[in-house]
């Protein structure tokens, strides 16, 4: 199938940004984004869940319950993400590079599902990584659903509106190009958070150059 050209550079630009964020969380180079390589340690477990300010919102093993401000913890098997009903605490809980990765891993599974697969799958459903290994192929393997959903859009699908029936979101009511362009800002922006958070570590006690 030829993809439709409005789709092109939407798709070159999930490529860039989820690669990108895979190789600065993994190393041990990442592109600085002027093509220069900058080398990158692989994340710990420790930095996957570091804190950084009281109250944050992270991932948690389920017989610990919730974190601060938290009522549940999202997801299935033994961790989870901390979540609370709408309205959310307002400011929003500082969250960690966990919970981001975490956060975006489970938007792409299941928007995916909810495009091209089962139409059936919940946050309930959906497994928690707690582990940095873990939590990182959960992301590789929501951007390889996605991508696939996208590299099976024709032009007639890039206009139907709810073709996504995302239940998270107004996907069921916007068409699909405003879907695959939200899903591309969402990990850009989350990906930055990310990469900061990952600089905030390596300075934490004021040692790092």
């Amino acid at each position: 199938m030829t993809t439709p050209a409005r789709l092109i550079p939407l798709l070159d630009q999930f490529d860039w940004a989820s690669e990108r964020l895979v190789r600065r969380m993994t190393g041990p180079f990442t592109d600085s984004g002027n093509g220069t390589d900058v080398p990158a340690t692989a994340m710990t477990d420790e930095e996957f869940r570091w804190e950084p300010v009281p109250g944050c919102w992270s991932v948690r093993r389920r017989a610990d319950g919730p974190g601060t401000g938290a009522t549940t913890l999202s997801g299935t098997g033994g961790w989870g993400r901390d979540t609370a009903p709408f309205p959310h605490p307002s400011p929003p809980p500082f969250t960690t590079a966990a919970w981001r990765l975490s956060h975006l891993a489970e938007l792409l599974t299941i928007r995916a599902d909810h495009t091209t697969g089962s139409h059936a799958l919940t946050r309930d459903d959906y497994r928690v990584e707690g582990e940095a290994a873990g939590g990182i192929a959960a992301f590789e393997a929501g951007v390889h659903a996605w991508r696939s959903v996208l590299a099976g859009a024709d032009d007639a699908a890039l206009d139907t509106v709810g073709y996504c029936g995302y239940p998270y979101g107004s996907d069921p009511e916007n068409p699909f190009l405003d879907v695959v362009w939200w899903v591309n800002q969402e990990i850009l922006h989350h990906g930055a958070e990310i990469a900061l958070l990952r600089d905030l570590y390596r300075v934490r006690d004021g040692l790092g150059s």
